[in-house]
């Protein structure tokens, strides 16, 4: 995951709770998209606390599955999730430490937008991947229909002018099919295609989307926590007027995500 002031990746159980639980539900109609046989050799590049390598032991039957991931707290829980039954180690997407066509299917998951040189990170996939294989990953629509992000951001800029820099809608134009479509293309790889993936996201109440944005892991939440009292509470009475409660309380988003797959040329 990215690294930087805006984009603090570092701790598990908070990301887990801000998005990490919708990852977790992509990860499974991502993996069906791709249509990958039985009995091959998966790499989750940036596999984080562990989402994508889990739903790839549980719907894929791989012959076997590794990660790499700059955060050693990241790494720590996806270590504890998976329980020993993948191979995971540090490293970047730009460094993957792995020999050539070492794997069959390289996937990423939430990554690509943050590392500092995707065209670097799709080369490195491409490297250790075999001819044939496939190449896919999916980030989310920041600016869209990401609505858990998309919101908060708007209802903050609203109210902070300045809070504008940090958006990821704004920040990461990769986010777009056109751009990941092009990004795949210039990697060399055949074939390449793009789909849109949404997903409910349900919060139980305004405190159940709220709370994930004190956790400090992303820039939302970092921006959140940046603001003296006041002014987060000024933000969090702006979210709860703005967000579609329900009678009970409870608060129905999407989560949309674009992923995009090609085929390493033989």
């Amino acid at each position: 995951m990215g690294t930087g002031a805006v984009d603090p990746w570092e701790r598990g159980d908070p990301y887990e709770q801000y998005v990490g639980r919708w990852s977790r539900r992509v990860a499974p109609i991502f993996l069906s998209w791709l249509r990958i046989p039985p009995g091959r050799r998966w790499l989750d590049v940036g596999c984080g606390t562990g989402a994508v390598c889990a739903a790839i032991l549980e719907h894929c039957a791989p012959a076997w599955v590794a990660g790499v991931e700059p955060s050693d707290g990241f790494l720590r829980t996806a270590q504890a999730h998976l329980a020993g039954r993948s191979v995971l180690a540090r490293g970047t997407a730009e460094a993957i430490p792995l020999q050539g066509s070492a794997v069959d299917v390289a996937v990423s998951g939430l990554v690509l937008n943050f590392v500092s040189d995707p065209g670097a990170a799709l080369a490195e996939m491409t490297r250790v991947t075999a001819a044939g294989g496939t190449i896919g990953a999916y980030v989310w629509d920041y600016a869209d229909r990401m609505e858990v992000i998309r919101i908060f951001w708007d209802t903050a800029v609203a109210l902070d002018p300045n809070a504008r820099a940090m958006d990821e809608g704004r920040r990461f134009p990769l986010c777009r099919p056109d751009a990941l479509t092009a990004l795949f293309m210039a990697a060399g790889l055949r074939g390449v295609e793009v789909t849109a993936i949404d997903v409910p996201t349900r919060f139980a109440h305004f405190d159940d989307y709220w709370q994930p944005f004190l956790g400090g892991q992303g820039p939302a939440p970092a921006y959140t926590l940046s603001l003296d009292e006041t002014a987060r509470q000024r933000l969090r009475d702006r979210l709860r007027a703005r967000l579609p409660a329900a009678a009970d309380g409870s608060i129905v988003l999407t989560a949309r995500a674009w992923a995009v797959r090609g085929t390493v040329p033989s």
